[in-house]
């Protein structure tokens, strides 16, 4: 599953943008991987793990939430159980 998100277009400013993906990790487990940054520049990266792809997915979507309160829109989310 992986969903992106950008802010809106500013005159002075590039887009900000959001990036999380869902991955089965290697130890019976999944991660939840965001990026984050200025479009054009590095981003930072960040991984979670979880036990569950139920409990990494509500992760997920919580995070989709509280970025989406702070102005960003989704662009797009593609992978199985996405919700547009």
């Amino acid at each position: 599953m992986r969903i992106y998100m950008q802010t809106p277009i500013m005159d002075d400013k590039p887009p900000r943008f959001y990036q999380l993906h869902l991955q089965e990790d290697l130890l019976a487990g999944w991660s939840v991987i965001r990026e984050w940054g200025s479009q054009g520049a590095a981003g930072r990266v960040k991984r979670n793990h979880y036990e569950s792809r139920e409990e990494a997915e509500r992760a997920m979507l919580m995070i989709r939430d509280a970025q989406v309160n702070r102005g960003y829109r989704v662009m797009f989310m593609r992978g199985e159980g996405s919700e547009t």
